[in-house]
């Protein structure tokens, strides 16, 4: 696994939390953990960090909630992340490269030059 700055990795942990929203759950910790192919104590000290930071709340139950700010970073990287993971297959990469190659981009792309792609693909 490749080395993650802290942006990275909060990114990371905002959008896999949506992610398992898409999917019908109700995020918890170890659904996290599973999906990132992290250990829970990692997901625990992140989950520690994103609360601390206004991204989320924990329920009672361990429910994990996006606060609206944790949202709309989650949903930028999503975007990001499935758009380059398509643009990548569309122009013949290997879909398992073309979605780790999406992994790392999306957190170095800016949003203007995100924009200016998708601009410039007419999306």
């Amino acid at each position: 696994m490749r080395n993650m700055n802290k942006k990275e990795s909060r990114e990371d942990y905002l959008e896999a939390i949506l992610q398992l929203e898409k999917e019908g759950k109700n995020p918890k910790s170890i659904d996290v953990a599973n999906k990132l192919g992290f250990s829970k104590p990692s997901v625990s000290i992140a989950v520690k960090k994103l609360k601390q930071e206004g991204l989320i709340s924990v329920k009672e139950d361990g429910e994990l909630v996006l606060s609206d700010i944790g949202r709309r970073i989650a949903e930028n990287t999503l975007e990001k992340h499935e758009f380059l993971t398509s643009f990548f297959i569309k122009i013949g990469v290997d879909p398992q490269s073309a979605e780790d190659q999406a992994c790392e981009i999306e957190h170095a792309i800016n949003e203007e030059t995100f924009q200016k792609l998708k601009e410039f693909l007419g999306k």
